[in-house]
């Protein structure tokens, strides 16, 4: 690939984080060689960091990314002040079911624990904990279960084995 052409990647890619609403206040950097972006820089929260990764995924013409921007809060935040945070972003999202997934938290990594029948709710919750303040990294535990059947589908099922 030719110099030209990265030079021209990592212009749109620079005008891409200037721009975008949730990252130009961090001055991130984007560098690109052969087709491979470099971002560098630091955000509050793991979200910013996998949007900045997701950005730079969209620009056509970069093939890879390698997202090393560091996540880092004003002041010390310890593993509960994350467990608040987390607590308070998981009741905030009406799409995730408290009763299904909960999160324990250990050294600024939540893991995501609990049974669903939608695949959807885990990374609902997964990227919902990762805008929490002091995420590093969100592990899922969490089971995908089918549903329970209701009485009617109980019924024809039995209706149909009684066939056999």
């Amino acid at each position: 690939m030719s110099y030209h052409k990265d030079e021209k990647l990592k212009e749109l890619l620079q005008n891409a984080l200037q721009k975008d609403i949730n990252l130009k206040g961090y001055a991130l950097k984007g560098d690109v060689v052969e087709g491979e972006a470099q971002l560098q820089g630091i955000v509050d929260t793991l979200a910013e960091k996998e949007h900045a990764g997701n950005l730079t995924k969209n620009i056509s013409g970069i093939k890879k990314v390698d997202n090393s921007i560091s996540i880092s809060t004003d002041g010390d935040i310890t593993d509960s002040d994350v467990a608040f945070e987390v607590s308070e972003e998981l009741s905030a999202n009406p799409n995730i079911n408290l009763k299904h997934i909960s999160a324990k938290i250990s050294g600024g990594v939540v893991t995501l624990v609990g049974n669903v029948t939608d695949p959807a709710e885990i990374e609902e919750a997964r990227h919902t904990a990762s805008k929490a303040r002091g995420v590093t990294k969100v592990v899922s535990q969490v089971k995908v279960q089918k549903s329970e059947m209701n009485l009617e589908q109980i019924f024809h099922s039995q209706v149909n084995n009684d066939e056999d």
